[in-house]
């Protein structure tokens, strides 16, 4: 099964929650909007749910992810999972490829990627301001008729 298809079954087995994988997938499609992506993420309540640690599947999504935007992501949740005595753990600034091949640094990805859930708060389009809600771990990304 491919590294999506294992992701999505996941999910299926999970409580909804928006994890920092999926925010680096989501992008503000605002009528207007040209960089709509990375959005800023206002947490109101993090919780972290383990998952079973998959080394093939996180190496496949790491090729897919905005290191960037990831390590953004991250920093704007880590005050309120402090908050909430989670640990968050520090990404490096930049992957080396002998860093995909370390058990101790893909555990920490899953974990950023899989384990932290943001259930309540905002993501807001870096451009325009506009926000959508979080609510019970899912993001709404529907827009108005006005802003398609």
């Amino acid at each position: 099964a491919s590294a999506v298809s294992r992701f999505t079954a996941h999910c299926r087995q999970s409580a909804a929650a928006m994890r920092l994988l999926t925010h680096n997938l989501l992008v503000c499609n605002k009528k207007g909007v040209k960089n709509g992506f990375p959005l800023k993420i206002v947490a109101h309540v993090v919780t972290l749910d383990g998952t079973e640690f998959q080394p093939e599947f996180v190496k496949a999504m790491y090729q897919k992810l905005d290191w960037a935007a990831l390590r953004m992501g991250l920093d704007q949740v880590r005050e309120r999972a402090v908050a909430s005595d989670i640990f968050v753990p520090e990404l490096p600034p930049a992957v080396t490829p002998d860093m995909l091949d370390d058990d101790n640094f893909l555990r920490t990805l899953h974990l950023v990627m899989m384990d932290l859930h943001v259930e309540e708060g905002t993501l807001v389009c870096p451009e325009s301001g506009r926000e959508f809600p979080v609510s019970k771990g899912i993001p709404n990304m529907l827009l108005h008729d006005d802003e398609v």
